[in-house]
């Protein structure tokens, strides 16, 4: 009998991947291509959703070349929570005011709906209470609702078709309008099984998408994995190289699958807390240019700042709570890349390794021994929220600080950087962990996947922050492996598919950095009210002598406040 295979399709924030994957979870072949991405302002990021789609008809004919296309018996997708907008003819609509209506996409990363953010926030409706009691500008009605207002002739009134881009990418590939419970109750307010709740729409003045049943974000609902319509059309199976009728699975959300690829592993007989316990005791984090902390739970939990109680969003049954933060793997490109020590990096490495293996393994010849390593960031601090917090502070206006540096610019010093930010981002995971555990979490094993799970520093330094065991997947691309489920349950041909695992280097020793980390964000909210009550007086007083003076000399009082709490932190 011939070996069945299934595909699973994953569009992250810059590339397109795909995997051949057997029955038992094993990756047989995979591809990938780059996409990309276009900055019109800042914190505006837009994609292309017909460049997404080319991309990934060419890495399914990459990964099944040479295979037999009724080997293939189903096909899934996962995909960032981005907004695709399309019109009546499922035509491109354009997202920014160049009116290019190829770039028709607005990335989940992107931050242009903030003040629409913190007017739904201030509405204060009750499905508020299902994403931390915070809106996000990264969820979809603010954004939705920024187009209304800023781009009501290009864009609005052209629009027909709003699409989460993992639910865009299952009806390009099989002509079903069906949105996947994924996307619709984690990014858009919708709850299971009631559905939308049209007093919110209204409330924020979108009452226009109630017309024709919600058709315009959708009418139709499914759990992620349900086959949709008749499997693949004529024309996405001509596109894809595949056979019409594959079937496909309903969609997740990037991380979603990941947490789908790793949560239910089988870790019988590595001793691990979670053994015999029930997969409530995991989170499973997926970090690549975010990271997304999942936690499940019988019960609806309510944690503040994080988003959820979701049912059903990623484990049929389930409640799921998503924590994250914003920006993680880019946050640690932009330190080390934007460092004046970068040129000098790359030379030593060339072709070495890359440079974040050089850089751990310089680490480690700093401190002499690798269990040293969390000590040389003892007197260099960074808050890693450059992107705004996503969890559990829930504030986009946040930005990023950095405590402790010095003139010196050596290679040393980017390496110093680079640990500080990596225990920076695992203290964010911390805090994370502490709020869902107040809430009502018992989570006593980490697991991990994603580009930086492949970071054998970034892991252990986690292990270290939290104290809790870190699992990695043996097939490294759970992701991919998530995605491959959704083909796989779509094709009625399989109850279940288990994974091996490998068990990741564990370490209990707490990071004494956290005191200051926690000191960080409560020291930026206080300089940050000081500077506004000042510039505000600036702007209602007449600007006499003495006034000008006064105001010089409380802006002087400020900064030498500021200087003292950082200096207070330094120590």
């Amino acid at each position: 009998m011939a070996e069945i295979f299934y595909v699973g399709v994953d569009v992250g924030t810059a590339s397109v991947r795909a995997a051949l994957v057997t029955r038992e979870g094993l990756l047989k072949s995979t591809a990938q291509e780059p996409i990309g991405i276009w900055e019109p302002e800042s914190d505006h990021y837009v994609q292309s959703s017909t460049e997404i789609w080319e991309k990934c008809c060419t890495v399914v004919k990459k990964v099944t070349h040479g295979v037999e296309k009724s080997q293939i018996r189903g096909i899934g997708f996962d995909a960032t929570c981005s907004l695709v907008v399309l019109d009546q003819s499922f035509q491109p609509v354009p997202v920014s005011q160049s009116g290019d209506p190829q770039r028709n996409v607005v990335m989940w990363m992107d931050h242009r709906a903030t003040e629409q953010a913190d007017r739904i926030t201030k509405n204060g409706h009750r499905v508020l209470s299902r994403v931390g009691g915070v809106m996000s500008p990264e969820m979809q009605p603010p954004k939705l609702l920024w187009l209304k207002e800023n781009l009501n002739e290009s864009c609005w009134n052209k629009a027909s078709h709003f699409f989460d881009l993992p639910d865009f990418l299952s009806w390009k590939a099989s002509g079903s309008l069906t949105r996947s419970l994924c996307t619709l109750v984690c990014k858009w307010t919708y709850c299971p099984p009631e559905g939308w709740d049209a007093s919110f729409w209204t409330s924020i003045g979108l009452d226009d998408l109630l017309e024709n049943n919600f058709s315009k974000i959708g009418s139709v609902t499914s759990p992620p994995g349900s086959p949709l319509g008749d499997g693949l059309t004529q024309e996405a199976a001509a596109d894809l190289g595949l056979d019409p009728g594959t079937a496909v699975g309903a969609s997740l959300i990037d991380a979603h699958a990941g947490g789908l690829g790793v949560i239910g592993a089988d870790v019988k007989g590595f001793h691990l807390p979670c053994e015999g316990q029930p997969i409530t005791a995991r989170m499973a984090l997926i970090c690549g240019t975010s990271t997304c902390h999942m936690a499940i739970s019988e019960q609806p939990l309510f944690v503040p700042g994080v988003w959820g109680p979701y049912l059903s969003a990623m484990v049929p049954g389930l409640w799921l709570n998503e924590g994250g933060q914003s920006v993680t793997g880019r946050l640690i490109d932009h330190m080390v890349k934007g460092h004046t020590a970068y040129t000098q990096l790359q030379e030593q490495v060339q072709q070495r390794s890359n440079i974040y293996s050089y850089l751990n393994n310089h680490l480690s010849s700093m401190a002499n021994s690798c269990s040293a390593v969390d000590l040389l960031g003892s007197s260099l601090h960074v808050w890693p929220d450059f992107h705004g917090n996503r969890s559990p502070l829930a504030d986009p206006t946040l930005k990023g600080m950095v405590v402790g540096l010095s003139l010196s610019q050596t290679l040393d010093d980017l390496a110093l950087l680079y640990l500080a930010t990596m225990q920076a981002l695992a203290l964010g995971t911390l805090h994370i962990l502490e709020a869902m555990k107040e809430a009502g979490h018992e989570i006593r094993t980490l697991f991990l996947c994603g580009g930086l799970s492949k970071n054998n520093l970034f892991v252990q330094i986690h292990a270290n922050a939290t104290g809790l065991p870190v699992v990695l997947p043996d097939q490294t691309e759970a992701v991919l492996v998530g995605a491959a489920v959704l083909g796989a349950c779509a094709s009625r041909h399989y109850s279940s598919i288990q994974y091996q695992m490998t068990i990741g280097q564990t370490n209990t020793c707490k990071i004494t950095k956290l005191e200051v980390f926690s000191d960080m964000s409560q020291h930026q909210h206080q300089h940050n009210n000081v500077f506004y009550e000042v510039s505000r007086w600036k702007c209602t007083e007449t600007l006499s002598a003495v006034t000008v003076e006064i105001w010089i000399c409380s802006f002087v009082q400020v900064e030498m406040e500021v200087h003292s709490v950082l200096l207070q932190s330094a120590l």
